[in-house]
């Protein structure tokens, strides 16, 4: 009976675990990239009121005037802009450069700082 004890596996409080920024970075970038995907069917619809008739367009601007949309939009920014700097890291990973510790954190940094510089540049020039 104890050797069953013995191999159990080990309760994990995903609470408590800390990780590093690079986990942080690669989490956001999964999360991101779910939400592009589960919101492209609005962005589409939106593209496609943008480009229609004078009374499409019309409606588009009342909708994306509405400040909730506003704030999904600004956050859909930010998710294309993390995914891609993050994008971009994942591929200099991939050629073995930045997988040190302390490269791949400032890399991380890197990527945060950069995604959320240009969603501020952008979002205030589309706001």
């Amino acid at each position: 009976m104890s050797e069953i004890t013995k191999h159990r596996p080990k309760y994990l409080n995903l609470v408590e675990i800390r990780l590093p920024l690079a986990g942080v970075a690669s989490i956001f970038h999964r999360i991101s990239g779910a939400g592009l995907f589960l919101t492209l069917p609005l962005l589409v619809y939106l593209l496609q009121l943008s480009l229609g008739s004078t009374e499409e367009f019309a409606k588009f601007k009342s909708i994306v005037s509405f400040l909730p949309v506003k704030l999904l939009l600004f956050g859909l920014l930010w998710a294309l802009l993390h995914h891609f700097c993050m994008g971009i890291r994942v591929l200099l990973l991939d050629v073995h450069i930045g997988i040190e510790k302390e490269a791949a954190n400032l890399s991380a940094k890197i990527v945060f700082a950069a995604s959320i510089f240009l969603t501020l540049i952008i979002g205030a020039k589309l706001w």
